[in-house]
């Protein structure tokens, strides 16, 4: 008896450790960012850092180390694409759980999830090639390089993580719930709306957070079709330039211990804070939910 306590004591040993190292390497990539991103600090006002709105660190004279404008194009960039993936992924999921026949999201559920392996660099050479003049057409723009445009295109990247998670967590509802549901008279929509959506919140949760995470973290499409101004942005339809595609534009030329060197590891570290913050303040939301 013992000794079969001891084996199933092995599995518990193992996955507490791989948790222990995922802990591990969160903290250790903090304290990576924040050991070289907190010295550029000693040579810059703080100040001037957050709340500059101009970034041009190899200007002759007089740098700018503003991350005002960065920061804000990342904000927009993201929110725009919230508001256009996670309506439309869950509408697609919830068409798939609740509607489509059981051929119809055998052959649809995969294709969603096939746009997920298309390679970010394909996508913002369709942008350049197709999107970005089709926006610059209609908005009568002498180019469509702008926040829009990212956006559109950000989205159709993070849709196959956001719907297909959402489906799962629809899809995961016990049968037993909608059935006491049309027992008490229920239509199939009040079912929907008062009793799958809010016994799948948690998951349809976790799918935003993860969708998030995917919208966040993108640099290739917004490095392609964005703009890469580094002026203020004062509209969506402005070229703009994020975090993301600062650090990846800039990080080949820089010399290794530079202060530019150090800024970039700088803002990295606010785009790491950003990101976990964000997931930190989701996840006690669906703890909270998970209790009610």
């Amino acid at each position: 008896m013992q000794r079969n306590g001891r084996a199933h004591d092995y599995p518990r040993f193992i996955f507490s450790a791989l948790a222990a190292l995922t802990v591990v390497c969160l903290v250790g990539i903090f304290a990576f960012l924040f050991s070289i991103g907190i010295r550029v600090f000693q040579h810059i006002p703080a100040s001037d850092f957050f709340w500059g709105t101009d970034w041009n660190p190899t200007a002759f004279g007089q740098p700018q180390w503003g991350i005002g404008g960065l920061f804000a194009s990342t904000l927009i960039i993201t929110g725009l694409t919230v508001l256009l993936s996670f309506p439309f992924g869950f509408c697609i999921a919830l068409y798939l759980s609740e509607v489509a026949s059981v051929t119809v999201r055998e052959w649809l559920k995969p294709l969603i999830e096939m746009i997920a392996s298309i390679p970010s660099v394909v996508l913002g050479l369709l942008g350049l090639l197709f999107l970005a003049p089709l926006v610059a057409q209609v908005f009568g723009r002498s180019n469509g390089l702008n926040a829009l445009t990212a956006a559109v295109l950000v989205a159709i990247a993070a849709l196959p993580t956001i719907a297909s998670i959402c489906e799962d967590a629809l899809s995961s509802v016990p049968q037993r719930y909608k059935h006491a549901s049309f027992a008490l008279g229920a239509t199939q929509w009040d079912t929907v709306r008062y009793v799958v959506i809010p016994a799948a919140r948690s998951g349809l949760l976790a799918a935003m957070i993860l969708g998030l995470g995917r919208i966040i973290g993108e640099t290739m499409i917004v490095l392609m079709v964005a703009g890469n101004s580094r002026a203020f942005p004062h509209s969506v339809l402005d070229p703009v330039r994020p975090i993301t595609a600062t650090i990846a534009i800039e990080v080949k030329e820089v010399v290794i211990g530079s202060v530019h060197w150090e800024g970039l590891f700088a803002i990295g570290l606010v785009l790491f804070l950003f990101t976990f913050v964000i997931n930190l303040l989701a996840d006690v939301l669906i703890r909270r939910k998970s209790l009610v």
